[in-house]
């Protein structure tokens, strides 16, 4: 949802409360001061970040008109969003919490499921491949030492009916073109098939031997018996064609031997039959591997092991799994601990990153490592958003290499699966959330969940030179009006943050908190939201500083923020919230009525959270403080009391909801609630919202029987004087149904429980 649209259905029969600066006495707003510039952030290590905000025009694009467009989104409609939009490695919500709110009753606070320190923080640990036959090719030709094959012999697996069609195929034809995607054990196939048919010695030859020159590499001097060419280098101008083999076929034959040729499935052939390789499971290979490592007995408990059934369920390379058998071996020979095996589908995972990285442009591009970056920031995502932004990264990561150099992004050229390959990512169709309802779209996303977090974790401490480039594509992500980009550019930062927090809050952070648009605060509510619940220290303590802190535009991020990670804390929240309301009823002739809404719906937030019970206690306790806080906790109650489940029309209200709960279960809540709203019913500066809101459950009641029944139950407990009664009963006896119709039936019904005071 843009931040420019109101989430909030206007004809939605609820009562839309304002904040306690609204409650004390309608007093102006200061002087436009969200109007204000912004100034730089302190401590930032780039000397621009002093002199510029994201709000500058030159950089972002961002003109007045926008300036003018530019709205804060209300509480509840951008936390609906930060849970609808952001990645599943940070099980934001759990979307079975918040998807239908009430299923289990089940509560709407944002909660994630905790990411271990492990996989953000990394393990600084390092594998070398060096399994023989699985790891990459070799570059050179020369000839497969005997022992090698027999070794490899001895732990290949393979569907053996399928090996001995290609056996057969083999013998038939001299020459095989086996295509598979790399590091499915192709290579190490096509020297079984040559071991098994005899082909002795098997020399190799290099992949970048040209298809027309194919026979000249068989050199009858060399009394091999079978050749063998790993991932043939081919292209458009260079394809492999059938004369090409048609004139190795023959050099075969002069010298009885045999050709096997492994290819990708990009690779560019005219004419040339192939066949497409069946790798065996990870589950196999692992077993074939540790049995030769130990007894029979010992290596049915090694694949027991809860590590090794866990490694299983990942995404593994093949020559993943054979280096886990070699540590699976150590393990059972005393030489490492568990923690090993334990750590070893990490450190795996951080090895690849680390090779993605460290490649050179001829063998993985700048722009596919840009896809790799955009796809960490965008996992789950959809997969056209995802190759446009990785573009506009591409753009930044050009102008870093070289500042003269005009960007370039090509139009087309890139082919989908072989991104995806690489990326050991997968396409797929699932709705997305818009404001419009779900939208089915082409996915990409991760086999391996924890690769994001790997992913943006080296790029932003193994790779420093690129941080110029990351920052700016964050600035444009905080920018773009898609609800969806804007939550990913957040929970990018997140992820920084609980790598490097001092580095992500002076780069990037503060420098949106302290932004004049509304758009650029609620990114850097988001990343610090997130990034508390991935276990980033020393959050709540920054909320503290800025809730408290004489800059209006932090203070706003700080108390929105509070509101959404308050519930893990949910007294010293409400105590950060009423000194920031104190202070903002210091000045009597100066109210800001922007914080003040923000502090209300930041307790109407807790108020619906997993920390019900708490945030209620704490709000009764306070309630008769000062009248600040008075204000504070009557307005976010009756801002609480207009929401309904799933943000429908006429869904449950949730506070109802909550108090029909609370009667059956007997809790502290089924007196609390009745207590607020005799209170915010009684008191002048919130009787009018209140009634609104209570209006608004009589129009729901008239269309659900449960909500009648519940609301039948709670209107005897808000009659304690003669007053509350002519109050509810004048209500009940002049409203009107909706668009001017006639009072709803369930008014006069309702106005039969209302007890005689």
């Amino acid at each position: 949802m843009s931040d420019q649209e109101q989430p909030d259905n206007p004809e939605k029969p609820r009562a839309a409360a304002g904040g306690p600066a609204d409650a004390k006495d309608q007093k102006g707003p200061k002087d436009q001061k969200n109007a204000k510039n912004a100034k730089g952030a302190k401590g930032s290590g780039d000397p621009k970040q002093g002199e510029s905000t994201p709000d500058d025009t030159a950089q972002h694009g961002t003109g007045g008109d926008d300036e003018e467009r530019d709205q804060p989104q209300t509480a509840w409609a951008a936390r609906r969003d930060l849970i609808d939009h952001s990645p599943r490695s940070m099980h934001v919500g759990d979307r079975s919490r918040f998807g239908g709110g009430l299923v289990g009753h089940d509560q709407h606070g944002v909660s994630g499921g905790r990411v271990t320190g492990d996989v953000i923080m990394g393990s600084k640990t390092e594998i070398h491949y060096a399994i023989p036959g699985l790891s990459a090719p070799a570059s050179a030709s020369g000839e497969v030492p005997r022992i090698v094959l027999e070794r490899l012999a001895e732990t290949f697996v393979a569907d053996e009916e399928y090996m001995a069609g290609l056996l057969e195929r083999l013998r038939a034809d001299r020459v095989l073109v086996l295509s598979g995607a790399r590091f499915t054990g192709r290579h190490t196939a096509a020297l079984m098939l040559l071991h098994r048919l005899g082909a002795d010695p098997v020399r190799t030859l290099i992949r970048d031997t040209s298809p027309a020159a194919l026979a000249d590499g068989f050199d009858a001097e060399d009394k091999a018996g079978g050749y063998l060419v790993s991932d043939l280098a081919t292209r458009r101008d260079r394809p492999l064609c059938e004369p090409h083999l048609l004139a190795a076929k023959d050099r075969l034959v002069e010298q009885d031997a045999y050709l096997v040729v492994t290819v990708g499935p990009t690779a560019v052939l005219e004419d040339v039959p192939k066949v497409e390789w069946r790798p065996p499971s990870a589950a196999q290979v692992l077993a074939a591997h540790v049995r030769t490592r130990a007894d029979e007995q010992t290596a049915a408990k090694l694949l027991d092991l809860p590590d090794v059934v866990e490694f299983l369920t990942r995404d593994h390379q093949l020559r993943e799994v054979a280096a886990f058998a070699v540590q699976l071996g150590r393990y059972a020979a005393g030489e490492v601990a568990a923690d090993a095996i334990a750590q070893f589908s990490l450190i795996s995972l951080e090895n690849q990153v680390r090779e993605w990285f460290e490649e050179d442009e001829r063998a993985i591009h700048l722009r596919d490592k840009a896809f790799l970056v955009a796809l960490a920031a965008f996992d789950g995502g959809p997969y056209p958003l995802t190759a446009e932004l990785s573009d506009l990264l591409y753009r930044f990561l050009q102008e870093t290499e070289n500042p003269t150099r005009v960007a370039e992004v090509p139009v087309f050229g890139t082919h989908i699966g072989k991104r995806l390959q690489l990326a050991r990512a997968t396409r797929y169709e699932e709705d997305e959330h818009t404001e419009w309802g779900p939208v089915a779209q082409q996915k990409a996303r991760f086999l391996d969940e924890r690769a994001s977090l790997v992913l943006l974790r080296e790029l932003w401490t193994g790779h420093p030179s690129a941080r110029p480039a990351l920052i700016n594509w964050l600035r444009r992500l905080a920018d773009d009006g898609r609800p969806l980009v804007r939550t990913r550019a957040a929970s990018t930062v997140a992820i920084l943050a609980r790598t490097d927090l001092p580095s992500a809050m002076a780069l990037v952070i503060e420098v949106w908190a302290t932004s004049k648009l509304f758009r650029h605060r609620l990114v850097a509510v988001n990343s610090l939201t997130l990034a508390h619940l991935i276990d980033t220290p020393n959050i709540p303590r920054i909320l503290d500083d800025w809730c408290e802190g004489d800059d209006e535009r932090r203070r706003w991020v700080g108390v929105r923020s509070y509101g959404l990670i308050g519930s893990e804390r949910p007294e010293q929240a409400l105590a950060a919230l009423r000194k920031a309301v104190r202070r903002l009823y210091e000045n009597d002739q100066d109210l800001d009525l922007e914080i003040g809404r923000e502090l209300a719906d930041a307790v109407g937030l807790l108020l619906l959270s997993s920390a019900e019970e708490r945030v209620l206690a704490e709000l009764r306790q306070h309630l008769d403080d000062d009248r600040a806080v008075r204000d504070l906790t009557l307005a976010g109650f009756v801002n609480a009391c207009g929401r309904t489940e799933g943000d429908e029309r006429y869904g449950i209200p949730l506070v109802l909801d909550w108090y029909a709960r609370a009667v059956s279960a007997g809790s502290a809540s089924a007196y609390g609630i009745p207590q607020l709203w005799r209170a915010a019913l009684a008191d002048l500066r919130t009787t009018r919202p209140a009634l609104d809101a209570l209006r608004a459950w009589v129009l729901i009641a008239d269309r659900a029987t449960a909500t009648e029944w519940a609301l039948a139950a709670l209107l005897p407990a808000l009659v304690a004087t003669p007053e509350d009664h002519q109050r509810l009963s004048h209500l009940l006896r002049t409203m009107s149904g909706e668009d001017g119709k006639p009072p709803p039936r369930v008014a006069a019904r309702l106005l039969t429980t209302l007890p005689i005071r």
